[in-house]
């Protein structure tokens, strides 16, 4: 049945691709229930991706990563008020905690208002102490049909149909891409055992170039602009861009004829931008947290093997990322 709402907190916080698998609950609670005010906790590192959604209104940010190494310091303890009293600003008629870890469900007790959650079978910590009402959520689902599953079980509504993440963002003028179309590799992620080795990005750069594509390649910390130094030196029409914003990138992917990224949050971000991806998986199940989008998308690769270049390549081509009057830019 479903239940009368004005307004709703989410409580997501991190990590980015966890931030992107909760975009679609936007829609399915508009769709359910109507012009709902819709607000949602996130981490301060994280905070420019809910903005991109247009039916998300206030951004609380956190910084929980950063507190808790610090939370007997008076700085931290001053800050940790300050997110409080800005949280009870408003009073909500439900708050739910998808994350489903201690640090969420603290926050999401923070906040006022009656407070919903997994239970004990379908969360990685016991925290049903924390919430006013608790679900089950089968584990076998991807984590974009859990999060659409919760809360439609705390609103009273089933959700349907494909996932909407309801994000976009401007195409990219920026002076420095190539002239030519470009595709995205996404080649850092935060675990060595989620990359992709250096021999098969150059190989798959070097034919995407034979294919008159040139290649952009960010990065994030020193470690990864010097991988992606070493890669461009060796590619024709190559670009290392300065570190990018989230928001900057989400329009360089935008503009962009396809995105080829490991197993890290900026690949599901060009998904949810419906750019075409293809995403590269070998120490994760992509059947849990791979891409997910209703748009030309593909995984690639499992637990404990990675895919060839030759299974990348054919995979640009089965989407539409390269062919003969492809490879050109998006401007969606």
């Amino acid at each position: 049945m479903l239940i009368h709402m004005r307004s709703i907190l989410l409580v997501k916080t991190s990590s980015l691709g966890d931030v992107v698998h909760n975009l679609p609950v936007v829609a399915d609670i508009r769709s359910a229930l109507g012009d709902v005010a819709i607000d949602w906790i996130v981490e301060r590192s994280f905070a420019a991706i809910p903005p991109l959604h247009p039916a998300v209104g206030r951004v609380i940010s956190c910084e929980v990563r950063r507190w808790r190494r610090s939370w007997l310091s008076a700085e931290t303890r001053s800050q940790w008020c300050a997110f409080v009293d800005q949280l009870r600003a408003v009073r909500y008629d439900a708050i739910i905690d998808t994350q489903g870890l201690l640090k969420s469900a603290v926050l999401a007790r923070a906040a006022e208002g009656p407070r919903y959650g997994l239970d004990w079978h379908s969360s990685r910590e016991p925290l049903r102490l924390f919430y006013d009402r608790v679900f089950r959520v089968p584990w076998t689902q991807h984590a974009v049909e859990r999060n659409r599953r919760l809360c439609g079980l705390a609103l009273g509504y089933e959700p349907s149909g494909p996932p909407d993440y309801g994000i976009r963002a401007e195409p990219s003028q920026a002076a420095w891409l190539p002239e030519r179309p470009f595709v995205v590799l996404l080649h850092a992620t935060s675990h060595p055992s989620k990359l992709w080795p250096e021999a098969r990005w150059l190989e798959l750069g070097t034919w995407l170039a034979s294919q008159g594509c040139g290649a952009v390649l960010p990065w994030g910390d020193p470690a990864e602009r010097q991988r992606a130094e070493r890669l461009a030196e060796r590619l024709p029409d190559a670009v290392v861009p300065d570190r990018l914003g989230l928001d900057e990138l989400a329009s360089v992917m935008t503009a962009s004829a396809g995105v080829v990224g490991v197993d890290t949050g900026l690949t599901h971000l060009a998904a949810a931008l419906a750019v075409r991806v293809v995403g590269i998986y070998g120490a994760t199940d992509p059947a849990a947290t791979g891409v997910y989008a209703a748009g030309p998308a593909l995984n690639l690769g499992a637990i404990g093997r990675l895919p060839s270049v030759e299974e990348v390549v054919n995979a640009l081509q089965q989407i539409g990322v390269v062919a003969p009057s492809a490879c050109a830019r998006q401007h969606a």
